[in-house]
């Protein structure tokens, strides 16, 4: 069994795209919308990803400028070839080491990625110092990784009940910090006022069993990461249980809520 680290690997963007970016490309235009950015602003997307959100920015708030910044250079890359708004310019970066702009940041976000940053309070306190003044805003976006989250949630269940081991490896216990209150204290530790957090839904439709289990043996990500260490009779046992474990069996439709925490603060 690997460290977090191990699990936390982001080296193949197509993989990531195929299991969890399908669902980031839906999520980022509810955040946008729950935001209500006006238009004009500068962005700074942290932890940009394959520039789901950067996209979804250019597509929905007329940006100004928006700068995305992730660090892994596959993902960067990959962002760079599949938005193609002129607005819109990548870099490999990551806190402490964010990328400033003179003038500072009317935005500074994230999308599903605050609880990957290896110090996630520090990443928020220099957020909040590359905005442009007091009326700035930081946001971020996280799953719940709890119940509400069906399509984790289940995989961890069942994941445990093959091996006990994977008890330990899910996200609900690694990330206990996607909850509002621990969210909220974040920003207000970071300096940021008027925080507020709110939930935002999603329906995840897979068109059958392999739809979903697929992008789980890709290897990029946690759970796809932890499927990859398992040996041949572990990895069978485990797709047999969560074909049983999900409404719809091996060939129906299967349809799951997840939610996501959606939080932001004002510079005052």
């Amino acid at each position: 069994m690997g460290s977090d680290m191990m699990l936390d690997q982001w080296a193949a963007p197509a993989a990531y795209e195929n299991y969890m970016g399908r669902w980031s490309h839906r999520l980022a235009p509810r955040f946008l919308q729950w935001l209500q950015a006006p238009p004009g602003g500068h962005w700074l997307d942290v932890g940009c990803g394959t520039g789901a959100l950067s996209a979804a920015i250019c597509a929905g708030t007329d940006p100004a400028s928006v700068l995305g910044c992730d660090p892994s250079e596959a993902f960067v890359e990959y962002a760079r070839a599949h938005v193609a708004d002129p607005r819109a310019r990548f870099v490999v970066a990551e806190a402490p080491d964010l990328p400033p702009r003179e003038g500072g940041y009317d935005r500074v976000t994230s999308l599903l990625a605050l609880n990957f940053m290896p110090d996630p309070q520090e990443a928020l306190r220099q957020m909040a110092t590359l905005m442009s003044g007091p009326d700035a805003q930081v946001s971020a976006c996280v799953w719940d990784y709890g119940e509400q989250t069906q399509m984790l949630d289940r995989f961890w269940r069942t994941a445990a009940a093959v091996d006990p081991r994977a008890r330990e490896l899910s996200e609900s216990r690694r990330f206990t910090m996607c909850r509002p209150a621990a969210l909220e204290r974040l920003f207000r530790d970071a300096g940021l006022h008027r925080v507020r957090c709110e939930p935002l839904w999603l329906r995840t439709v897979f068109a059958g069993f392999e739809d979903y289990w697929q992008p789980m043996l890709a290897g990029t990500g946690p759970a796809p990461a932890y499927v990859a260490s398992l040996d041949d009779d572990h990895r069978d046992e485990l797709a047999r249980r969560l074909q049983q474990a999900f409404p719809g069996g091996t060939h129906g439709r299967i349809t799951l809520m997840a939610r996501a925490w959606a939080v932001r603060g004002w510079g005052r």
